[in-house]
């Protein structure tokens, strides 16, 4: 595996993912930078290979069998592009473009070619959304009402960097960054949006991309799904409430698989991994309220991101299914270009 970017993304997650991941070797790295180099050097062996361009990997078609693609946003597609028609199946990071066609182009383009082209969207692999889904297939909620999903951060400060740039050609703010996230999740449990409702507001002194949006989207199956991104919650809210017509779910804190990575610990074969502490378990009840200790514990499902890389290796090897096929990111930038017209014009926007 060829892997391009290595940056939050690709150290903290692609990496140490694939050298997770039973028949996956990681081969050559894209970064030019000699402190990244040595890092990477490090913590996967003398034997890892580094060049300084994307074009080197291409040359090389013939001696990989993936690329991963962890670059900043507005290189996804040109770089997607080039790999698919060096030949190269592709696994690209979230949002795989800017626009839903331009995805649906790189889509048409891969099945063209014959090649895989997955979507890194590693939170449908989340504890939380593990267990949620679980409950909804169990049918313990009854049919859903409204789901609310808040990834929400308390970063009062800009930290820079082309995430947070206004310039339309990055790709940046939260929308496109964490809205990725919660709209695949909607959209993967409750299906086709109808409707979309934003609000996208800027609030940071300095800043220039929104850092504090509201989506609201109407399923086709009449789901209500209220979702909320920011870097300027003061107060965090619920990860997840979720109410139906017997019950209701509702889950505080964040997978701890991010943090985890983040702190240098690596998933390994026969070790524990995901694992969420008794005391940030969700609850289901009805009627009764979470935060007074009412409704009954629901134990967390563990998280387990290794498994998009497994599902990766089993659809090049054994023709299993794409874990997360570039269409269905297409309808998830439907609902963020929406979202960001919604937004923009104060309307609600019809699909």
């Amino acid at each position: 595996m060829g892997l391009i970017g290595y940056g939050l993304a690709g150290s903290v997650f692609h990496a140490p993912l694939i050298a997770a991941t039973e028949g996956l070797a990681l081969d050559t790295v894209v970064t030019s930078n000699p402190e990244r180099q040595a890092q990477a050097t490090a913590e996967f062996g003398a034997g890892l290979r580094f060049v300084a361009s994307p074009d080197d990997l291409w040359e090389r078609a013939g001696e990989l069998d993936l690329i991963v693609i962890a670059s900043p946003n507005k290189t996804h597609v040109p770089l997607a592009t080039a790999a698919l028609k060096a030949g190269l199946p592709v696994v690209v990071d979230k949002p795989v473009a800017g626009t839903a066609a331009e995805a649906r182009e790189l889509a048409a383009l891969a099945e063209e070619r014959g090649l895989l082209l997955s979507v890194f969207q590693n939170r449908r692999w989340d504890n939380d959304f593990l267990t949620l889904k679980a409950l909804l297939d169990g049918g313990e909620l009854g049919g859903v009402y409204r789901f609310e999903s808040r990834f929400e951060r308390w970063r009062p400060q800009l930290k820079g960097g082309w995430r947070e740039s206004g310039n339309p050609e990055e790709i940046g703010g939260l929308l496109y960054d964490l809205g990725s996230h919660v709209v695949d999740q909607a959209l993967v449990l409750f299906g086709r949006a109808v409707s979309v409702y934003a609000e996208s507001d800027v609030r940071r002194a300095g800043a220039q991309a929104d850092d504090d949006t509201f989506i609201a989207i109407t399923h086709e199956n009449g789901v209500r799904s209220h979702l909320y991104v920011s870097s300027t919650t003061a107060q965090l809210g619920p990860r997840f409430r979720v109410l139906g017509s017997q019950a209701g779910y509702v889950k505080y804190g964040l997978d701890p698989q991010e943090a985890a990575l983040r702190e240098g610990k690596r998933p390994r074969a026969g070790e524990p991994w995901g694992v969420e502490c008794e005391s940030m378990w969700g609850r289901v009840g009805s009627g009764e309220s979470p935060a007074t200790g009412g409704g009954r514990p629901r134990p967390t499902v563990d998280g387990d991101y290794p498994a998009y890389y497994a599902a990766v290796a089993a659809a090049l090897r054994d023709g299993a299914p794409n874990p997360v096929p570039a269409t269905q990111a297409a309808d998830a930038l439907d609902v963020l270009e929406a979202a960001r017209r919604s937004a923009r014009d104060g309307v609600v926007v019809s699909l």
